[in-house]
């Protein structure tokens, strides 16, 4: 499945020499898409020519079924070939961080160096989907407003930033729905939260970075063991004052940290 990319930019002239740098790929969390990274593929934009994909289901890529990791890294895999592209930096968040370490175990040639934003090669017991139910369970009438869309579902999602960043996926008109295939996301929860080595993973021997928020509970130091027999390389680092949501509290430090590591 060829994947809905946007481009944020490349190299200016004098940066590297032509061809010298990968390009860098960004794979968005759950519910996300590649706009959600675009403060991250712009502050990367003048290194190396960036790529933000929209993950199946998500943004403006096709809807189908099946959201297994080996399935989004084939995804991905695909895509890539159809730019034309050998090899590339691959940074995920989140499912796109879970996305990109299959595609770096099953792949390795693709992947030159290999970043992994907040999430572990583990199973996780938190699922989102309730968010996923009281989404398809709004009424959708042409007068749907952004504001009673949101009232709406302040009981089911009391987070408010949670709640803004799902209603980023509702198109309002005479027609509202919802960008994200939300049967097929719900559907494929039980594969979204945890993990399997895919078929024929191997070690991934290159560059690799862990990063980390400070706040978030989702890499525990119990993972290391997990992340160590896949990734023996793995460098990792914690980005303070921040949560899951890394990118979005602290993009600056984000862009630095990956610079750093890419650069």
């Amino acid at each position: 499945m060829i994947l809905n990319s946007i481009e944020a930019g490349a190299a200016p002239a004098g940066a590297a020499p032509a061809g010298s740098r990968p390009p860098l790929i960004l794979l968005h969390g759950l519910f996300g898409a590649a706009k959600n990274l675009g403060v991250i593929a712009r502050g990367l934009s003048t290194q190396a020519q960036v790529l933000s994909l929209d993950l199946r289901n998500h943004g403006d890529s096709p809807h189908a079924d099946g959201m297994d990791y080996a399935t989004m890294a084939a995804d991905v895999a695909e895509t890539i070939a159809a730019h034309n592209i050998t090899a590339a930096m691959v940074v995920g968040h989140s499912m796109g961080g879970k996305t990109a370490m299959a595609l770096a175990l099953t792949q390795a040639a693709l992947v030159q160096k290999l970043v992994v934003m907040d999430i572990a090669p583990v199973s996780y017991r938190h699922s989102f989907a309730p968010y996923a139910a009281a989404m398809r369970a709004l009424p959708l009438p042409p007068t749907l407003t952004r504001h009673a869309a949101n009232a709406a579902l302040a009981d089911a999602i009391p987070d408010p930033a949670m709640r803004a960043f799902l209603l980023n996926n509702l198109i309002l008109g005479a027609t509202p729905h919802w960008r994200v295939a939300l049967p097929e996301i719900a559907t494929a929860m039980p594969d979204l939260i945890a993990w399997e080595d895919p078929p024929g993973a191997t070690p991934y021997a290159g560059p690799a970075l862990f990063l980390r928020g400070e706040t978030s509970d989702y890499v525990r130091s119990s993972a290391r063991e997990a992340i160590l027999q896949r990734f023996p390389g793995a460098q990792e680092k914690t980005i303070a004052n921040a949560g899951h949501w890394l990118h979005a509290e602290q993009p600056e430090l984000v862009i630095a940290a990956l610079k750093e590591f890419l650069f």
